[in-house]
């Protein structure tokens, strides 16, 4: 058994996978989650029910999975938690923004807590499974600390520099460029169906032989059957992350011009009831704007 006490704060679809791989690994781990289903499957799974969230903090090292910055901000940027709070590192693995990241830092420095960014490329399989990628960036000291942790929760580390907010930067360019493949399959989809040709005989050419990778052959055959459900990225996610890499670029005067027709697309499904829907149901605005049936 590990002598690091871990607490884990976000058990959503993928912290409960990456939890548990703590838990498997041997870390005495406490949770935390607004809704108590599963922090109850994770103490079947051996690990310890924390008495609030400033019972996660009283753990070594802190790790966060939750949904978006007004999450964040809400429930763990509070300065009476931090002051509290016996945590040496606190790891936030979500895709937040790089404002957020700099308040963050800020914030947990202030009260002589460390701050690490280290958002993960993976969908809730790949998490349980322990099989994440993951983008860090931070003090290296502290990544050297937490790097058995990462061990236990993804498959490779890659590292983009020493401020936080540089792995926030890199998770999102990937989200952006995800949306934007997910985008051109299902034009490409609605341009051959259209013709007459079927979508899944494209997407099994495509993805053997221009496009092989994990991105077109997870989501080149949801595009072509247009399967949506159940979500494993939800479509209000991606629009989150499309703004995100909005915002990030004008911060910068960088033109993301893709960026904005996708947010269009994005709000477009959002107005036709696709929510809850993976993000791969944008494919039914191309359809839309073609006048096939949705």
């Amino acid at each position: 058994m590990s002598g690091m006490t871990v607490g884990f704060i976000g058990l959503g679809s993928m912290g409960q996978g990456m939890a548990g791989n703590l838990v498997r690994a041997g870390y005495s781990v406490r949770v935390w989650n607004r809704s108590p289903q599963p922090v109850a499957t994770l103490v079947e799974q051996g690990a310890e029910a924390a008495d609030g969230i400033a019972g996660a903090f009283a753990a070594e090292v802190v790790v966060s999975m939750l949904a978006n910055d007004d999450i964040v901000e809400q429930l763990l940027l509070d300065p009476a938690l931090l002051t509290g709070a016996r945590a040496a590192v606190h790891m936030n693995m979500a895709t937040v923004s790089p404002a957020l990241a700099d308040r963050a830092e800020a914030l947990h420095t202030e009260h002589g807590i460390g701050y690490l960014s280290a958002p993960v490329l993976g969908r809730p399989p790949v998490a349980a499974a322990g099989e994440l990628s993951i983008l860090t960036a931070g003090d290296p000291a502290l990544l050297n600390r937490v790097e058995p942790l990462l061990a236990a929760i993804g498959r490779r580390t890659w590292n983009f520099g020493t401020h936080p907010r540089q792995a926030n930067v890199a998770k999102i360019a990937v989200n952006f460029l995800v949306a934007c493949a997910i985008e051109s399959m299902a034009e490409a989809c609605t341009l051959t169906e259209a013709n007459g040709i079927s979508t899944i005989d494209l997407v099994e050419m495509l993805t053997n032989t221009a496009f092989p990778g994990p991105i077109y052959g997870d989501y080149g055959p949801m595009v072509a059957e247009r399967r949506y459900e159940p979500a494993g990225f939800r479509l209000t996610l991606g629009l989150k992350d499309v703004n995100l890499a909005l915002t990030t670029g004008a911060e910068g005067h960088v033109p993301l011009p893709f960026g904005s027709i996708l947010r269009d697309t994005f709000l477009d499904a959002l107005a036709n009831g696709d929510a809850e829907k993976d993000w791969a149901a944008i494919t039914d605005v191309s359809r839309r704007r073609a006048g096939l049936p949705t």
